[in-house]
């Protein structure tokens, strides 16, 4: 009964609505961080007045606990450095997060190209030690790069370069 009373207290009183719906979204936020999208389809999936969701996102935003930039920024790092990924792998998956494109942008831009040819030189060196330059070996490599987001032309690049070291 008390329950019953709670949620008919909760639908009449805008404080109350607001809090539960911050409540769901400090829940949701234990786990990792989430774009403000994220969080959005969260509370709507919880049922939560689109008014209480707009004032929780207000409220998160303000108290820095909802930051697009900063979870762009840690995510497209995140994957660099544990996963080995691509920017176009980043890029992709931040997007399906609803990441504003210019926020995705200069994410990314943070590595710039010569990061980026380093990192698939090293993956490369990592996982094909000796490489040849026989054509079904080279199209695992490229492969294995365009996988984890590498652009196409700087995976041929790389993985040419390298099996030419490797036969010197």
């Amino acid at each position: 009964m008390a329950s019953l009373d709670l949620s008919s207290e909760r639908a009449l009183d805008p404080q109350l609505r607001l809090q539960h719906a911050l409540d769901l979204a400090f829940r949701y936020l234990n786990r990792r961080e989430r774009t403000e999208l994220e969080m959005r389809r969260y509370l709507e999936d919880k049922r939560v007045e689109p008014a209480s969701i707009e004032e929780a996102l207000a409220s998160l935003r303000q108290q820095g606990y909802l930051d697009d930039a900063r979870f762009a920024r840690q995510f497209a790092e995140d994957k660099r450095l544990l996963e080995e990924w691509g920017a176009d792998r980043i890029e992709r998956k931040l997007r399906t997060l609803g990441v504003p494109p210019e926020i995705i942008g200069s994410s990314i831009a943070a590595r710039g190209r010569d990061g980026e040819l380093e990192a698939a030189r090293a993956l490369i060196q990592r996982r094909f030690p000796a490489l040849t330059e026989e054509p079904r070996e080279l199209q695992r490599a490229v492969g294995v790069l365009i996988r984890k987001g590498y652009d196409p032309e700087l995976a041929w690049d790389v993985v040419r370069t390298q099996a030419r070291a490797a036969e010197a």
